[in-house]
């Protein structure tokens, strides 16, 4: 792996990048040429995807969702569990027959996953089909990576160690033209015991306002609604451009964007969420009235354990000052289940956050290895059939507090941004409410992308039905 210490790429090096997309499609000039993207993981790696989808307009690519159609399949990887990596192996291995049908198929795998020596390794040995490996620091070099597996029809290996980089100007194709991810910042600095995000992803680094200000304008100007701010930990954004620049102050700016109707972030790290930020949410009317707060565990101990750096008393105290301040909020949490060392009674201790914290709803995680991270080491590993008993029980809590909250809403008039038909009824259309809850609905095309008043008739725990009322 190449060591690299570089921050700010050029724009005589994108500019560089933009000569190789425009020798492909010279190159693929008269040819129908297909991509097909697969996305593992976070939003940040779906962001990442539609910049390397824009990347391949420009180059002349059209996409489809048939892979025996495409002529270039990537796969960009995820490798905070290891389910998504089994998966990523899993798929990599159908593809031999294909490559063996269609020789020219260019096969690439890129993301976090590749930041992992032995999964380099392990893809150079054992899957030599594939054609083009690259990691998450040199994605906007993706272009020259792709010119030269087509020129020399050899393979590419290109990952880098480094503490990131911050490229500007990258293409994007986005997949939904209503609702925007904007990434503000990269990377981590926390260092959670069983993370392995700030290896794969580097340091915090955060984008300039004026950059994520404009690229919000033109998505304001575009038409689109909604746009969602990504970091790995938004709460930091500002820290390292040694300027008085907070993220609550840059939510203020976004929230005076013309176009824009509705702002949402994430992730939260509770440590880092100020009373400046919560200020900032209660005054912004465009910010929506939710928040993923990740506790991770309920146990002080198991906190310690994790390196998260704020006690159980600290989370529960920061809860309720958001709740004083904006009442109608809705919260969503992460949990991790069964983690090296918990007991029953820090397992307990879990229970009772949730009880008292009442979420919306919560992402819950069997606790999974990941090489390379200090809680992999650890010699008290949690058996399988005590984390599977714990993690059926936490799902039965949370289960029946979602549904209580969703209860609540029978009757009632919600605000919902119509984002199309439905993918699992045809006959209905869906949205969300400014709290993040799935409203479906009898509609019509031209709600799509209006925000509409919704009379809640059915509730269910994941989602919500309704009618339009005027």
């Amino acid at each position: 792996m190449e060591r690299r210490e570089c921050k700010v790429v050029s724009q005589e090096e994108m500019a560089r990048q933009a000569g190789f997309m425009h020798l492909i499609k010279e190159k693929n000039a008269g040819a129908l040429m297909k991509y097909n993207i697969s996305t593992f993981g976070c939003q940040m790696n779906e962001n990442d995807s539609e910049r390397l989808a824009g990347m391949l307009t420009e180059m002349g690519y059209t996409h489809t969702d048939k892979l025996e159609e495409s002529d270039l399949i990537i796969y960009n990887t995820c490798c905070v569990r290891e389910n998504a990596e089994l998966k990523v192996y899993g798929h990599l291995g159908s593809l031999k027959g294909l490559k063996r049908e269609k020789p020219e198929l260019v096969i690439a795998v890129c993301g976090c996953m590749m930041q992992q020596p032995e999964v380099v390794e392990e893809i150079r040995n054992k899957y030599k089909h594939v054609d083009l490996v690259f990691g998450t620091h040199n994605l906007y070099k993706f272009p020259e990576l792709l010119y030269s597996v087509l020129d020399t029809r050899s393979n590419v290996i290109d990952v880098w160690d480094c503490d990131g980089v911050i490229a500007e100007d990258i293409p994007t194709r986005r997949e939904n033209d209503i609702k925007a991810w904007v990434t503000i910042m990269y990377g981590c600095n926390n260092f959670c015991s069983y993370c392995i995000v700030p290896y794969v992803r580097g340091r915090e680094r955060s984008r300039r306002p004026e950059v994520i200000l404009n690229e919000i304008k033109q998505l304001g100007e575009q038409g689109f609604k909604e746009i969602t701010l990504l970091g790995q930990n938004v709460n930091s954004y500002g820290k390292d451009l040694g300027e008085e620049f907070s993220f609550a102050k840059l939510l203020r700016e976004v929230n005076e964007i013309e176009g824009i109707e509705r702002i949402r972030f994430m992730t939260s790290h509770p440590k880092d969420l100020s009373d400046e930020l919560i200020t900032a949410m209660r005054d912004c009317d465009k910010v929506c009235e939710h928040l993923h707060l990740p506790i991770q565990a309920g146990s002080t101990e198991v906190l310690k354990k994790m390196n998260r750096k704020y006690t159980k008393d600290q989370y529960l105290e920061l809860v309720e000052k958001i709740r004083k301040e904006i009442p109608e909020i809705s919260i969503t949490t992460d949990i991790i289940v069964g983690f090296p060392g918990e007991t029953d009674e820090d397992f307990d201790e879990t229970i009772d956050v949730v009880k008292k914290v009442r979420y919306d709803m919560a992402y819950t995680f069997l606790y999974s290895k990941r090489t390379g991270t200090p809680a992999a080491k650890s010699g008290n590993q949690v058996p399988e059939e005590v984390k599977k008993q714990r993690f059926d029980r936490l799902l039965e809590v949370q289960n029946k507090i979602s549904r209580e909250i969703n209860d609540k809403l029978l009757g009632q008039v919600v605000e919902v941004l119509v984002e199309g038909p439905s993918k699992t009824n045809e006959k209905m259309y869906t949205g969300r409410t400014r709290t993040n809850k799935i409203v479906n609905f009898q509609g019509n095309e031209e709600m799509v992308g209006k925000l509409v008043r919704i009379k809640i008739d059915k509730v269910q725990t994941w989602s919500l039905e309704g009618s339009p009322v005027q």
